[in-house]
């Protein structure tokens, strides 16, 4: 699992800046096996997982897809809905059952542009949390695809 520092939002927004944030989150649960987003559509949502883990694929052609990461508790599902053109780049599914705050995209960013400030911790935060995605996506098809794996020791 993701153990990034940056990884949970309590960690980085200050409490009056979360409070604000979690005013428009919802309590929402999903069974084991649930598709909660594809490669390619839109990213309107994004959930901070409460209970359970969701795996994070990637679509690679002739191959089933490859799971680059697994989610659980605390952390961010979902950082496309921030930065344009608001795609998603990875799929994911539940691999337990999951309870999660789940967060409007739309209503998130309104919130960002009103308040600079808070914007600039939210951006920063995602922003983290995909700069360790990324790292952690190709040091796995590395692993997966490549003749000698990442050369990573881990």
């Amino acid at each position: 699992m993701n153990t990034s520092p940056s990884s949970t939002m309590l960690r980085v927004l200050p409490a009056e800046d979360r409070d604000r944030l979690m005013q428009l989150a919802q309590e929402v649960s999903f069974p084991k096996g649930a598709r909660l987003f594809e490669e390619g559509r839109l990213a309107d949502r994004f959930w901070i997982i409460r209970t359970g883990t969701v795996a994070l694929d990637m679509h690679v052609p002739g191959c089933r897809a490859a799971v680059i990461e697994t989610l659980g508790h605390n952390e961010l599902l979902g950082w496309s809905w921030l930065f344009a053109p608001h795609i998603w780049h990875l799929g994911a599914e539940t691999t337990s059952p999951v309870r999660a705050y789940e967060f409007d995209a739309a209503a998130v960013r309104t919130l960002c542009r009103a308040d600079p400030s808070l914007g600039m911790l939210v951006t920063q935060w995602v922003g983290d949390v995909l700069a360790h995605r990324l790292r952690s996506a190709r040091t796995r098809l590395l692993d997966l695809y490549a003749p000698y794996g990442s050369g990573d020791p881990r």
